[in-house]
């Protein structure tokens, strides 16, 4: 378990963490901002810039240590941002008023819970594991299944396509692969835990009504990626 000194430090260093995280965050919003402004580009396309950008944040809350305590902090703010965001445009070009999709609240959620749940077990990178598979995957499945995808199946009422999909599966295990490579190295374990977690991610990222896969896929993919290395020990 993590001291308390993890948890309620206050030092000149740890506020400099927390403006990195900030200052990462908010040119992200503003980037948003003037992309939906000036450039008028596919609201889907800023908000996919600003899906797979605001994922990595996850990172540097890692290599930082940012304490858990932090870290859920924003998560909650976050949350309450992007609530209020649905009927009152705080988000432009992220949120409109009245959208029917949740995604980006579920999505500040996940963040708040990964970390909640694997920063006291001082095992980060299973919360880096859920949220960079649902930004980097669910980002770029979204924007080649859109662009280019001409196979197309439905799923509980919803139009999906195989472009997406498989894009959705081969970024899940190229994500999840880098990372277990950087914390447990070339072993058989890091390809077959990283193989679950595509196929369980792109399960789950099918069905994305009302944008619940902002919240299912980071925190399925986390648990399978926790679950497996559990039970699949190296040695």
């Amino acid at each position: 378990m993590l001291n308390s000194a993890f948890w309620l430090e206050s030092s000149p260093s740890l506020w400099l963490q927390v403006a990195v995280v900030a200052a990462w965050v908010g040119t992200l919003l503003f980037l948003a901002a003037k992309l939906n402004r000036y450039l008028n580009p596919d609201p889907e396309v800023v908000r996919k810039v600003v899906h797979i950008g605001t994922g990595n944040v996850i990172l540097l809350a890692w290599w930082l240590s940012i304490p858990a305590s932090v870290g859920i902090g924003a998560a909650i703010l976050a949350s309450l941002v992007t609530f209020l965001s649905y009927r009152f445009p705080l988000l432009p070009g992220i949120n409109s008023v009245g959208r029917k999709s949740w995604g980006t609240f579920f999505y500040a959620v996940s963040i708040g819970l990964l970390i909640a749940w694997f920063w006291p077990l001082q095992q980060p990178q299973y919360a880096a594991l859920g949220i960079l598979v649902m930004a980097w995957g669910d980002g770029l499945a979204a924007v080649i299944g859109q662009r280019f995808g001409q196979h197309r199946y439905e799923l509980w009422g919803m139009q999906k396509s195989w472009e997406g999909s498989i894009t959705m599966g081969l970024v899940s295990f190229f994500v999840s692969s880098l990372l277990l490579l950087g914390v447990q190295g070339n072993v058989w374990q890091t390809w077959v835990v990283s193989l679950a977690v595509a196929l369980v991610a792109t399960a789950l990222e099918a069905f994305s009504k009302f944008g619940i896969d902002n919240l299912t896929v980071p925190l399925g993919s986390a648990a399978v990626g926790f679950v497996l290395t559990q039970v699949l020990p190296l040695g």
